[in-house]
């Protein structure tokens, strides 16, 4: 399963590396991969709840404009 985050907030690579450690931290996340010039992140897993990968995100202080 794959889903693609959209992010608002991340300005430089060090905003990119706390959304990855955040949703690499989760249980059921096999891969993340951040782009910080297209402002999204794409996480690959089983069973992925979107709201839990929001809530990382968020936590990191970045806010997610939409999952796909």
């Amino acid at each position: 399963m794959e889903k693609t985050l959209k992010i608002d907030g991340m300005t430089c690579e060090h905003c990119s590396a706390r959304v990855k450690d955040a949703l690499e931290a989760l249980d059921n996340v096999e891969s993340v991969k951040v782009s910080l010039f297209k402002n999204k992140a794409v996480v690959q897993g089983e069973n992925l709840d979107e709201s839990t990968l929001k809530s990382a995100v968020e936590n990191s202080g970045y806010k997610v404009t939409s999952i796909d």
